[in-house]
């Protein structure tokens, strides 16, 4: 039977073992210090709990988007060097090149599994949308994915969504799913005063059950001075929608293994 194991770095970097396929998010390995981005700055506040060499080889990295620290810093950024394989959106491609490979939504790669010799994990980019309605020429192109295969877990990683249309969207043509991994943390910036660009503790809630997903790990919740929701916040979120026995919030460096189907 195969198991979801789900180890917890820091902000939105996670390892998620599938099928006995080693997929990295959003790589963020930098120590505490600050970013510069046109005339704004973000500010990380804590270190990765797991550096790159700990972390070990990974067959690929699920990278949301590129043109923000808070999803790929210069540790980060250096680590892609060392993968065979980053799936991103087609513009990181362009900015990036070799290894990225830029999918657009419900477009698909195959990953041989280790589990099942000759069996597949099968990565979908779905849509995300980093802020409200219209703020695609602000904030960029963003994409989340979905984790699938025979016999195992379906998994949904959202990425910078901030969009509970998309994930509507997303449920209606992949659900239910049984482990939804979550970027959550109301993230707040000038660059669109006063909206989240990611969801909200309330939304997240939501999601998670507009997904039908058994199982719910959040990120990117902490660590960064933008992001103004935390944990406490989530927990109480869950909580209020009943939702709180689905919640697995983790502490940097733990794990979780979550049961098979």
């Amino acid at each position: 039977m195969t198991t979801t194991e789900i180890t917890y770095i820091g902000g939105p970097t996670a390892l998620v073992t599938l099928g006995g396929v080693r997929l990295l998010t959003d790589p963020t390995f930098d120590e505490p210090g600050s970013y510069v981005i046109g005339t704004r700055t973000q500010v990380k506040k804590a270190g990765p709990a797991l550096g790159r060499e700990q972390v070990g080889v990974v067959d690929a990295v699920l990278l949301s988007h590129d043109q923000h620290p808070d999803n790929l810093d210069t540790s980060g950024r250096a680590h892609l060097a060392e993968v065979p394989l980053v799936l991103s959106t087609p513009s990181a491609q362009g900015r990036i090149g070799t290894p990225v490979r830029g999918l657009a939504p419900w477009e698909h790669v195959e990953l041989p599994r280790r589990d099942v010799p000759g069996s597949a994990l099968r990565v979908t980019a779905v849509p995300a949308l980093h802020g409200p309605e219209g703020s695609e020429p602000l904030v960029g192109e963003v994409t989340g994915f979905v984790l699938s295969g025979e016999g195992l877990p379906k998994v949904y990683v959202s990425g910078d969504n901030a969009s509970l249309d998309r994930v509507r969207e997303i449920a209606g043509r992949e659900g239910p799913f049984d482990v939804a991994v979550l970027f959550a943390g109301a993230a707040l910036t000038p660059l669109v005063p006063g909206v989240p660009l990611t969801l909200t503790s309330e939304h997240a809630a939501e999601a998670a059950r507009i997904l039908g997903a058994r199982h719910v790990v959040p990120l990117h919740f902490e660590h960064w001075a933008h992001l103004s929701e935390d944990g406490s916040v989530l927990t109480k979120a869950f909580e209020a929608a009943g939702l709180a026995e689905r919640l697995h919030l983790l502490t940097p460096g733990a794990s979780v293994v979550l049961p098979p189907l």
